[in-house]
């Protein structure tokens, strides 16, 4: 059976012989332009970010090779010890100005003299592979077998029993671009004669070493030693020679690893057992856009050129691909040459080369989006699957996967662990969901070491070595802990998640969705002002309008009754009351307004959840110095005093200020006056949060009988390195800082020592009075939390402002918000740490949610995906923690006004389209999602799947008059109104909507009418009601339409936003 139609898939069976029987499958042909592997990007270039992101847990198979790597002349130094000839690195590195700092590999990590140190550190990580290289001139010091050096020889000989002792198998390179000098004198790869030359030095290393080493590896990086090496002439040789020489060299090559596969195979397989394999590199190529053919092809071209240089002869057919071929060969006759400068392969050559390769070896670091290069972890994924698909599903081998730090970063290398994390997870999502056959990873590298060209300028070391010692100590990074624990852990194990089950509630807030910013006599607030003043606001977007709910109260409650919500928290804007914040004034409209609210929401069976302010302060007040002045505590208590008596008899849930926080230090201190500002508006802040609390405490809480407090906000937040003390106790300031600075004057009664301190050093202190202290402490009844993300805190010292920075983790989801990272472990520590602070108060989460930006659409999974894990933190928080937790609030509603981020972020459970005057509310997949989540008041349980709570969406287009028809908001109210008052006519009305809506247990069956959840004899009535007013309006339209036609033109209708609803999983 001939050679050039079989490749060898190693399956090795050992009997009393030791014999090794390997299977044998065929050769593939050649790849077409583009190669059919092109359905990597049709599979992976439309993925969203959210998909692209989400993290995979789970293992690697058992006998997952894990291993790390060096190379000789990075680590070995001895470079003419012991009888050693000089290599091309060393002719190149001893010249002054080639390399920074002119550092050389002369002594480089000593690793000739401290097989001990490195074996430490090896069994230390517990690793199962270590794959180092060779040193051709340690071997043989002028390249060939005659000039012998035996010490060399037991020099590695030392290394391969010592790694055999502690149970780490040696992965061995045979070549890894230390050339010595003396055959780079006869032309190096350039010489056709060094195919036999390197034949004699491997089949010497197999006889001498085959008996324990059982992974041997050619070459390492063939193309970077045609292309940079005798091409730009970047690396030793340093020949500049682009338009020829590399494919002379590469051809030389390749016939040199043919040659000593086939040395092996023939001689020492059978005795031995071992795998002969090639590493070859590559960067993932990712086209600008998918749906242009020509990026498609431009991207497939730079992988063949790359990679298939090597792979394609070796995996494939035995000759270049076509792509290059047809390339070069072009361009060779342009230039007006005979021939192609590519040389050919004759029949016996390819014959030859093809199959010689027992699995495929890759080493990668980047991706390349058409010229750009960036490390994106998802480009190892895609270029996994690019190898599965064009070379017949091999076992892969990653050789090489890490990162550099500069020489500024020691052990703490955050920049690694994020490289890990991230890179290894995406060969895991490769092997566990494509079902390509990774069956190992090699992390780049042990140690620091000599960087090629970069000298000791960057280091890519699990393992910090110090070069200004003589004695070359070894340090672990943070990032040897991480490797050992994904090395024991064989992966990213997911700890068991268990799903519980608890109150829920959304949230929308004032001036983000009301509109109505200048109607029945609503006073200006500062975010009107603001927002009116060009480019505060992004595309100068503002609330004038908002979601219109002022004028939408009706539509607001159906999407509130879709979501199966029992509380709706909403908040009263105090220019709508007082305009200009003050009691002389009262504005009737305003307060009947929000009557108007919560009596709609008593009658849908939604309690009210009411936040006094939630930051939009009457302009009035900030004309005379707003949270600065002191006055400000007397104006919110009389505020709080009318809102209380006026609502206090419905409203049963009161929060006095929403995230005080953000008050101070954003609306006070950064970008405006960071120095003492904040902390006097905060002083403030509190002050009058007591003072409305009294205010209810003492004059309508015995008849009005309700609870009242203040809502805070704070991230969670881990140090960046746990093992470090600095960021340790920067990441409690954080904590102490956002939270702290507010909870614990109200429930422990003054602020904490550790802020106390540090505001004073830079005299900024505003400190209570005893008598303050005594009116402050113990104003909850409740601790009101909002809660969206964790950061990674380190200590930096700002001088006089916060002694910590923060950052995040790279595995982390994004969001359509900078600052909002996704990591729902966060989110139950934080609850852990409220209950243990400050006394286990009962617990209302206020919000909690996650945005997006971009193109609408409506199948949100990043939403589900936040809010069903971080939802079920909550509940280990509660189960399991013993935190006191009593509700849970989503934020948002549905897209609106999202401060300075205009509409672009949206946090909205309802998509409202603002391309539509009617701004209909329009509900995205996760509106189910939470549906079923309080409906089921948790999560059921696998076993329990399908469930009579859960909450479906209903099949086809229900909302068509929501997105194309605009029906009045007096019709939507009338209807409201009437279908209160009639209950008992009965009609079925799934023939007319063609669905209907799931119903809460117990109660009359919910249909789908004009858009609407209504029962059947509501819709009834509704139906009746709007024949009759069809019949009305058709009239109306026949004696209008004459006028119309002669006053006014026909109105555009602005081209409503595209919502993409593609369903698809495309991961």
């Amino acid at each position: 059976m001939s050679h050039g139609l079989f490749y060898r898939c190693p399956c090795y069976i050992s009997g009393p012989e030791n014999i090794s029987v390997v299977l044998l499958l065929p050769s593939l042909p050649p790849s077409e332009i583009p190669s059919k592997s092109k359905v990597v990007w049709e599979k992976f270039s439309p993925q969203t970010k959210f998909e692209r992101q989400l993290y995979h847990y789970g293992t690697f198979p058992e006998g997952f090779h894990w291993g790390v790597l060096s190379s000789a002349y990075q680590v070995e130094g001895g470079w003419n010890a012991d009888g050693k000839g000089p290599c091309v690195w060393d002719t190149f590195t001893q010249k002054p100005g080639n390399i920074p700092n002119n550092d050389n590999g002369d002594v480089a990590c000593d690793s000739y003299n401290k097989i001990d140190a490195d074996l430490y550190m090896l069994r230390a990580l517990k690793v199962k592979t270590y794959r180092f290289s060779l040193s051709w001139s340690r071997i043989f010091p002028n390249g060939y077998k005659s000039s012998l050096n035996q010490k060399g020889v037991d020099y590695y000989n030392r290394l391969i029993d010592g790694l055999i002792a502690n149970n780490i198998a040696p992965m061995v390179t045979l070549y890894h671009w230390d050339l010595p000098q003396a055959l780079q004198n006869i032309n190096g790869w350039d010489n056709p004669e060094m195919i036999n030359i390197f034949n004699e030095y491997c089949d010497f290393c197999y006889a001498t070493f085959g008996d324990r080493v059982k992974f041997w590896i050619t070459f390492n990086e063939p193309q970077t030693i045609a292309w940079s090496g005798y091409g730009l002439g970047q690396i030793p040789p340093n020949v500049n020679q682009p338009g020829d020489a590399p494919y002379r060299v590469a051809h030389n090559l390749l016939k040199a690893h043919a040659q000593v596969y086939h040395t092996y195979d023939e001689k020492y397989r059978a005795s031995q057992g071992g795998l002969v394999s090639i590493s070859l590199n590559a960067e993932w190529a990712e086209p600008l856009d998918i749906n242009v053919p020509r990026e498609v092809v431009a991207a497939d071209r730079a992988l063949q050129f790359q990679l298939g240089w090597f792979a394609h002869p070796i995996f494939k057919n035995g000759d270049y691909p076509d792509a290059m071929k047809w390339q070069v060969g072009n361009k060779s006759e342009l230039q007006g040459l005979t021939e192609s400068r590519l040389p050919s392969f004759t029949d016996e050559d390819k014959a030859f080369i093809q199959g010689t390769a027992d699995v495929f070896c890759i080493n990668t670091y980047t991706t390349k989006v058409v010229h750009h290069q960036k490390a994106v972890a998802w480009g190892l994924r895609r270029l996994l699957n690019w190898l599965k698909e064009e070379y017949g599903d091999p076992e892969i081998y990653i050789t090489e996967n890490g990162v550099a730090t500069g020489t500024a970063i020691t052990v703490d290398d955050t920049d690694r662990i994020f490289f890990l994390n991230t890179y290894i997870d995406e060969a895991l999502k490769a092997h566990n969901l494509d079902g390509v056959r990774v069956k190992g990873y090699i992390a780049s590298s042990l140690m620091d070491s000599f960087e090629w060209l970069k000298g000791y300028t960057v280091g890519y070391g699990l393992h910090y070595v110090n070069f200004k010692l003589s004695s070359r100590p070894r340090s672990p990074k943070r990032s040897a802990h991480l490797y050992f624990d994904i090395m024991n852990n064989n992966g990213f194990p997911l700890t068991e998640d268990v799903e519980m089950t608890f109150v829920s509630f959304v949230y929308a807030q004032t001036p983000q969705i009301e509109g109505a910013w200048r109607a029945d006599g609503k006073g200006l607030s500062i975010w009107d002002k603001f927002a009116h003043t060009p480019e505060k606001i992004s595309q100068d977007d503002n609330g004038d309008i908002a979601c219109d709910s002022y004028n939408k109260i009706a539509e607001d409650i159906i999407s509130l009754k879709t979501l199966r919500v029992r509380h709706y928290r909403f908040s009263v804007s105090w220019p709508r009351i007082m305009p200009d914040g003050t009691n002389k004034k009262m504005n009737e409209a305003g307060l009947n307004y929000y009557h108007r609210l919560v009596d709609a929401l008593l009658e849908a069976n939604i309690t009210p959840q009411v936040t006094l302010y939630h930051w939009d302060l009457p302009q009035a007040l900030q004309d005379v110095g707003g949270w600065e002045n002191e006055t400000i505590v007397e104006r919110f208590r009389d505020y709080a005093d009318v809102v209380f008596n006026s609502l206090g008899d419905k409203v049963k849930f009161w929060i006095t200020i929403n995230e005080p926080y953000i008050v101070a230090l954003h609306g006070y201190g950064i970008n405006a006056n960071p120095g003492t500002a904040p902390y006097i508006a905060g002083h403030n802040l509190l002050k009058a949060h007591a003072e409305a609390w009294h205010v209810y405490n003492d004059k309508y809480r015995a008849k009005q009988g309700g609870i009242i407090g203040i809502t805070i906000n704070s991230d969670w937040a881990e140090p960046r390195n746990p093992y470090k003390q600095e960021d340790v106790d920067a990441a409690m300031r954080v904590v102490q800082f956002m939270m702290g600075w507010f909870a614990h004057p109200v429930f422990n009664g003054d602020y904490s020592d550790l802020m106390k301190n540090i505001i004073r050093e830079r005299s900024l202190a505003a400190e209570f009075t005893p008598a303050e202290v005594a009116r402050i402490k113990g104003t909850h009844d409740y601790f009101g939390f909002n809660h969206y993300t964790t950061v990674l805190a380190f200590y930096v010292d700002f001088q006089n402002q916060e002694h910590y920075d923060a950052d995040s983790d790279r595995t982390w989801l994004e969001s359509g918000s900078d600052w909002l990272k996704v990591n729902p472990m966060g989110f139950r520590k934080i609850l852990k740490f409220i209950k243990d602070e400050y006394g286990n108060p009962p617990v209302f989460v206020t919000e909690n949610g996650v945005s997006e930006r971009g193109p609408v659409n409506l199948n949100d999974t990043l939403r589900i995906h936040y809010y069903e894990n971080y939802i079920n933190q909550a509940l280990k928080a509660y189960l399991l923690d013993g935190v006191d937790m009593r509700g849970y609030a989503a934020w948002s509603l549905m897209d609106n006004l999202e401060w300075t981020m205009g509409y672009d972020e949206r946090f909205g459970l309802f998509y409202v389209n603002r391309s539509d005057p009617s701004l209909p509310r329009i509900p995205k997949k996760s509106v189910w999602h939470y549906a079923t989540i309080t409906n089921c008041n948790g999560f059921i349980s696998p076993g329990e799947i399908p469930h009579e709570c859960q909450i479906h969406e209903p099949e086809g287009n229900i909302y068509p008059f929501v997105r194309s028809f605009t029906v009045s908001f007096t019709l939507y109210v009338y209807l409201s109104v009437v279908l209160s008052l009639h209950p008992s006519i009965q009609l079925s009305l799934f023939l007319f909507t063609g669905t209907t809506s799931s119903s809460l247990p117990g109660e009359e069956p919910v249909v789908s009418f004009l858009g609407l959840e209504v029962s059947s004899s509501d819709a009834t009535l509704g139906l009746s009601v709007l024949f009759s007013l069809t019949v009305i309006a058709a009239v109306a339209v026949v004696l209008m339409a004459y006028g119309i036609v002669k006053t006014s033109k026909k109105q555009k209708h602005p081209v409503e936003e595209h919502i993409d609803l593609e369903n698809k999983c495309k991961f």
